[in-house]
């Protein structure tokens, strides 16, 4: 019985993270259930013994490998819940946190990617994708930026949750820019960063400009 359920729990992981491929490559309307068994080595009365439909199996990518695939990028979100883990320091904790989404983003391009382009076909399917992967992490920055506006070091006439909502588009462009069009930027990974950072320090800053 137990080498059944792991054979069968094998199986499973496999059919994941070969839906995952396609629907990365292939998109999520030209992914077919035919092609994600060939990847993953079964054949088609398996993928159906498993999920009913395809679009099971997308509803199990989204819930199961992104958080998977995610864990260290997880656990890191969940650590910035407690007060200690920030530093305190603005630029520093804006910098820690833009280096975590860009992780998030590159760990999930390909999926993200796919998602962007079919997110009106696909709007529920997108959202989960594109919007509540790193939405621990956004409402933890949130906190952080009402605290700093208590102490005076954040403007107080600021809508928090839209300004980390355009922090983390700034990023997430930079990222597709990067992997489009490499060679063409003149500037690094890191100096893009940099620039978002400074530049959303300044609009959230309480000096008047």
């Amino acid at each position: 019985m137990e080498n059944l359920a792991s054979r069968t729990a094998q199986t499973h992981a496999r059919l994941i993270k070969a839906a995952t491929q396609v629907f990365a490559t292939a998109g999520l309307t030209g992914a077919t259930t035919r092609e994600i068994a060939r990847v993953a080595a079964v054949n088609e009365v398996t993928l159906f013994r498993h999920f009913q439909t395809k679009e099971q199996l997308l509803a199990a990518v989204i819930t199961e490998a992104m958080p998977s695939a995610g864990y260290a990028y997880a656990l890191q979100a969940e650590a910035l819940a407690y007060h200690d883990d920030w530093t305190q320091d603005l630029y520093i904790d804006l910098k820690n946190y833009a280096k975590l989404c860009n992780q998030m983003i590159e760990e999930h391009e390909d999926l993200i990617r796919t998602f962007i382009g079919e997110a009106k076909r696909h709007p529920q399917a997108a959202r989960l994708i594109l919007y509540e992967t790193d939405k621990s992490l956004r409402e933890q920055l949130v906190v952080y930026l009402q605290k700093s506006q208590e102490k005076g070091t954040v403007s107080s006439d600021i809508d928090l949750k839209a300004s980390v909502d355009s922090f983390t588009g700034m990023l997430l462009h930079g990222i597709l820019r990067f992997s489009d069009i490499p060679t063409a930027l003149e500037y690094s990974r890191e100096c893009y960063m940099e620039t978002c950072v400074n530049l959303f320090m300044r609009g959230i800053s309480p000096l008047p400009l």
